[in-house]
C-alpha cells in the first residue's frame, strides 16, 4: 500500500506531465531542425518521412492531452493546479502547431522537387536556431515557473521578424531579377520563412500561459504582431 499522501500522488503526476510536455518539445525541435537540413539538402525521401512522422507529434500531443483531462476528472484539483494544467492544454497545443510548421517545410521540400534554387536559405536556419532556443528556453521557464524570464523571451521576436524581412526581401529581389526561374522558389522560401515566424509567435503565446500560472494575470504580451505580409496556416 502506497504511504504518498493525495497531494504527493497529485504532485508525481504533474511532474510526469511535465516529462511529456518536454518529451513534445524535445520532438518539435528535432523536426523543425530537421526540416531545415532537408530542405537545404534537397533530400526528398527524408523530407517524405518528416512529413509522415509529423503524426508521432500529434499522438503525443493527445495522449498529453488525455491525462490532463484524467486528472482534473479524478483528482478534484484546486485552482492553481487548475491553472498549471490548463497551461500544459494551451502548451502542447501550441507545441503540436509548431510541429505542423516543421511538416510544412518538409512539404516545401517536396513542392520544389530536384531544380536548383538560386536564392540562399542559410537565414532560415539562424531563423529556426533563434526560435527553438526561444521555445527551449520557454519550456524551462514553465518547469521553473519562472515568470520573468517567460516575460523577457517575447521581446526577442524583433529578431526574429528582422531575419524574416531580410529574407522576404532577398527573395523578392531574386524574383523580381529573374522571374521566371525564380517566383517558384522565392515563393517557398519566403512561405518557409512565414512558418519560422510564426513559431516564434507561438512561443509568446507560450509565456502569456507561463505568467498565468505564475501570478494568475492572463494578459497579452506587449509585442508587435506585424501582418504585413500573408503568414501560413
Amino acid at each position: 500500500m502506497s504511504s504518498l499522501t493525495p497531494r504527493e500522488r497529485f504532485d508525481r503526476s504533474i511532474k510526469a506531465l511535465f516529462d511529456e510536455v518536454l518529451v513534445l518539445g524535445s520532438m518539435v525541435e528535432q523536426a523543425v531542425l530537421e526540416s531545415i537540413d532537408v530542405l537545404a539538402r534537397r533530400d526528398l525521401d527524408a523530407a517524405h518521412a518528416l512529413y509522415r512522422r509529423d503524426e508521432l507529434i500529434n499522438q503525443k500531443r493527445y495522449q498529453i492531452e488525455k491525462d490532463v483531462l484524467t486528472l482534473i476528472a479524478t483528482q478534484q484539483p484546486m485552482a492553481r493546479d487548475l491553472r498549471i494544467l490548463s497551461a500544459v492544454l494551451e502548451i502542447i497545443t501550441e507545441l503540436e502547431r509548431m510541429g505542423d510548421y516543421g511538416k510544412g517545410i518538409a512539404k516545401i521540400t517536396i513542392l520544389m522537387g530536384d531544380e536548383p534554387v538560386d536564392i540562399p536559405i542559410a537565414d532560415l536556419r539562424r531563423m529556426a536556431e533563434q526560435g527553438l532556443d526561444m521555445l527551449h528556453r520557454a519550456l524551462g521557464a514553465f518547469i521553473d515557473r519562472d515568470d520573468q524570464t517567460a516575460r523577457s523571451i517575447p521581446k526577442e521576436d524583433d529578431q526574429i521578424d528582422a531575419l524574416y524581412n531580410h529574407i522576404y526581401r532577398e527573395a523578392i529581389a531574386q524574383i523580381v531579377k529573374e522571374p521566371a526561374a525564380n517566383v517558384d522558389q522565392g515563393n517557398y522560401i519566403i512561405w518557409a520563412a512565414h512558418n519560422l515566424e510564426r513559431m516564434a509567435d507561438r512561443v509568446t503565446n507560450i509565456c502569456e500561459r507561463i505568467v498565468f500560472v505564475v501570478t494568475g494575470e492572463m494578459r497579452e504580451m506587449d509585442v508587435t504582431d506585424d501582418e504585413l505580409y500573408p503568414r501560413a496556416a
